[in-house]
């Protein structure tokens, strides 16, 4: 069976190029079907996947001459990458390849937010000028608790760097200290923090962390930032903590359920308070989401798995 390789989405053509250079031969097929996935799958040794699809221990079963699972972007938790392992089936990612856009719009949500900036456009596009009722905030001497300090959080920190802030990370993993942020516990971002920026991966530890206790833990009133995963926060003990005031504001690139369509009564109520809150300001899953990083994406992907390849 010759080398080939399937890509379910778009991609520039540096992609296919890349693997044809490896010694593959590429199918590039975009709004594939998991009907039409499992009945082709078997033809292929790797699979260029996104977030659309899920890659569970049934389909495993029947890719079985799978080797490789690459992911253009952060996110693997579509996969089983325990089974994956298991089967030796190698799976790689590039989170590094965004993380200068995920930060870069992270920032730009939350000085929006603060300076009123969507609100005062809306006003004066309808000839309503106030100043007053628009005075906004400064970063300058807030304190930035980031919560997941891997490629998104680090980059995060650096870009805040000449904000004049306080930068605090914690990270169960690893220590956040750098030039730009010190490490800190929880305990410690609970009692400081101004504004909390989420920056981890979905997984069965994380999701839901945002709940209700999460927000009675701060002394403060924060700003919640999250470009992460929508299921890290749980939408209702977000609502809740706006509503006593716990949370000012919150700047979501990402929500619990993304696919509106599927809405549930309770969840059409919430995003309802979501879209007419003022104090929330939304975005649908663009952090990132830049020509440049698409390439980079690509590119840092491309990269590792060559030298996987030369190792293997």
């Amino acid at each position: 069976m010759k080398n080939k390789f399937l890509i379910i989405e778009n991609h520039p053509k540096v992609l296919s190029q890349s693997l044809e250079s490896f010694g593959f031969s590429v199918d590039q097929i975009p709004g594939i079907t998991y009907k039409q996935l499992y009945d082709i799958i078997d033809d292929y040794v790797g699979i260029v996947i996104s977030s659309r699809l899920r890659i569970d221990r049934t389909f495993l079963n029947t890719a079985t001459n799978l080797r490789y699972i690459l992911r253009p972007g952060s996110g693997m938790e579509n996969v089983d990458m325990s089974y994956a392992e298991e089967l030796d089936i190698t799976c790689i990612n590039s989170p590094e390849g965004n993380r200068d856009a995920v930060a870069e719009h992270a920032i730009g949500m939350i000085l929006n937010l603060f300076n009123h900036i969507n609100k005062a456009y809306t006003e004066v596009k309808n000839s309503v000028w106030l100043r007053e009722n628009n005075r906004g905030v400064e970063l300058r001497d807030k304190t930035i608790g980031i919560i997941g300090f891997g490629n998104t959080g680090q980059a995060l920190a650096k870009k805040l760097s000449g904000f004049d802030v306080e930068i605090l990370a914690y990270d169960k993993y690893k220590d956040a200290s750098n030039d730009w942020v010190r490490s800190a516990e929880m305990k410690e971002i609970f009692e400081k923090a101004d504004i909390v920026s989420l920056h981890l991966p979905l997984t069965s530890e994380t999701k839901f962390i945002a709940n209700d206790q999460f927000f009675r833990n701060f002394r403060k009133s924060i700003f919640l930032i999250n470009t992460s995963r929508g299921e890290i926060v749980k939408t209702s003990s977000l609502i809740n903590a706006i509503e006593r005031g716990a949370v000012n504001g919150a700047c979501l690139d990402v929500l619990e359920n993304e696919k509106l369509y599927t809405h549930s009564n309770k969840q059409k109520r919430e995003f309802e308070f979501l879209k007419e809150s003022p104090q929330v300001l939304l975005t649908p899953h663009i952090a990132g989401w830049s020509d440049a990083s698409k390439l980079r994406m690509i590119t840092e992907l491309m990269r590792k798995f060559q030298q996987q390849l030369v190792v293997s």
